[in-house]
């Protein structure tokens, strides 16, 4: 009996050995496996590495064979974000920006189909046009405050050249050939603080804005009716007044009480008389403010009027003789 369980139980052992899988080798391909140690040395030998050669970084290699890295496949919905992404523009705040709108960046067209702010400069609300031989006053973006147009052959200043310009404070045309300008061409300027026209050739100044403080129409041709009546009476406002080098025979009264300087020099100023800075009738009253007064380059004798000026803080500049 023992001899047939020995042999049945050799017969199990045979069919379980003969059914199990073949186990086969794994074949790495490497012939860093197949070193010996002997040859460890000569393979990470770093004595004979070329100075000039790039820097190779050493690590360890996993060996090939015909086992595959396991690596997740790339998520198709996160790399058309990220495409999208990249090919979108973002603000700061991550909306989007809006089509650009190029509708009177450079200000309106000028006569020579250039917008001003191609053909002149423009800096925030200032507008420079100097020098670039304009023969009239160029349409002018409606922010414009200081505008600058020095050095050019403008003849005329129309009425409507600054026409709905509110925050106009500054208009400099120094060094044109301006010989007329339109009655309105300032009168409605509400914010309007200074006016320079010198050197231009200038023969009859229009209505002035009553809120100008600083005037300079130097060097022009302004005569006995260059100047109206009581033309700067009500601009309480006005510090400075220059007037030199015209063909005056008068200075124009009355003179705002808050001037500090009045320049008439090299003009036909023959006469003064005693009220014209000073009060006759108060002899305690001061004029505190004007104290630069030029009547230099007049044929006047100041020495003349003595009470004419004793109200003044100093005399005035000019021929005693």
């Amino acid at each position: 009996m023992k001899a047939l369980a020995r042999l049945i139980v050799g017969l199990l052992i045979l069919d379980a050995a003969v059914t199990a899988p073949t186990l086969e080798s794994i074949n790495y391909n490497s012939e860093t496996y197949d070193a010996t140690l002997e040859d460890l040395d000569h393979l990470y030998n770093y004595e004979n590495i070329p100075m000039g050669r790039a820097e190779i970084e050493i690590a360890t290699v996993m060996p090939s064979g015909n086992r595959e890295l396991l690596t997740p496949p790339p998520q198709p919905e996160e790399a058309e974000e990220e495409e999208e992404e990249e090919s979108t523009p973002r603000l700061i705040d991550g909306s989007s920006p809006q089509e650009p709108e190029f509708t009177g960046v450079l200000g309106p067209q000028t006569n020579e189909d250039f917008p001003t702010c191609l053909l002149c400069t423009c800096i925030s609300t200032t507008v420079y046009c100097d020098d670039h031989e304009l023969d009239a006053i160029p349409p002018l973006p409606k922010n414009t405050a200081y505008f600058y147009s020095r050095f050019n052959r403008i003849k005329k200043i129309n009425k409507n050249d600054f026409a709905s310009l509110n925050d106009l404070r500054r208009i400099d045309l120094t060094s044109n050939l301006i010989s007329e300008i339109d009655e309105d061409a300032f009168r409605k300027l509400p914010q309007l603080r200074e006016l320079v026209l010198r050197d231009n050739k200038i023969r009859q100044l229009p209505e002035l804005p009553t809120t100008l403080r600083f005037i300079d129409i130097s060097n022009n041709r302004l005569g006995r009716k260059g100047i109206k009546q009581e033309a700067f009476k009500d601009m309480y406002d006005l510090h400075h007044l220059y007037l030199t080098d015209n063909n005056l025979d008068h200075i124009p009264l009355p003179l705002p009480e808050n001037l500090r300087a009045l320049h008439l020099q090299n003009n036909n100023i023959m006469e003064m008389h005693e009220d014209t800075f000073c009060n006759v009738k108060n002899l305690t009253y001061i004029r505190k403010a004007l104290e630069d007064i030029r009547l230099d380059g007049n044929p006047i004798n100041l020495s003349k009027t003595p009470q004419a000026y004793m109200c003044l803080p100093r005399l005035p500049i000019g021929s005693l003789v």
